[in-house]
């Protein structure tokens, strides 16, 4: 069956975007795993607003299919992206064939995924940054959720990958 992955950059006091919503604090120096992740997934899960930001981008990953959770958006701008109106419809797409799928973002959409209890494992890569203020990952949690460290990595950049398991 395929996994739900989440796979972010985070600061070290727990923000995926600064005030402004800015990622600009992300490094970009080198790899850090993300060639091999990609090969590994064939489908992205992604709220309005992540999309939104991604397609200013000219869509970075136009041979993965991507799932946006919306209420909002009436029509799907092109074949490769289909439109999510509910949770409900998490379980169909996971009987699907193929390879894994990357939760993208953002912090509601991964509110709702932890909530439910849908995600496999989650990768978090922090940078060594305070950025005081911004949006935090983790936001309106339904009690303790248990996480079991598989692996973690290091990098002379001073970025550490951390890879958990959720305890069911």
């Amino acid at each position: 069956m395929r996994k739900i992955i989440l796979e972010l950059a985070v600061s070290l006091d727990g923000f995926i975007e600064g005030p402004n919503g800015e990622y600009d604090w992300c490094f970009n120096d080198q790899d850090y795993g993300l060639t091999e992740f990609f090969k590994s997934i064939d489908t992205i899960f992604m709220g309005r607003k992540s999309y939104e930001v991604s397609m200013k981008e000219n869509n970075p990953w136009k041979d993965v299919t991507t799932y946006v959770f919306t209420n909002s958006i009436e029509k799907a701008p092109s074949k490769d992206v289909k439109l999510v109106r509910s949770m409900d419809e998490v379980a169909g797409i996971l009987r699907q064939p193929g390879k894994n799928i990357w939760l993208f973002g953002g912090a509601e959409l991964t509110t709702a995924f932890v909530n439910a209890g849908l995600i496999d494992e989650i990768r978090m890569s922090v940078h060594p940054i305070l950025l005081g203020s911004g949006k935090p990952l983790f936001q309106n949690i339904d009690g303790r959720k248990h996480l079991e460290l598989v692996e973690s990595k290091s990098y002379d950049s001073g970025l550490i990958q951390l890879k958990y398991k959720p305890v069911k």
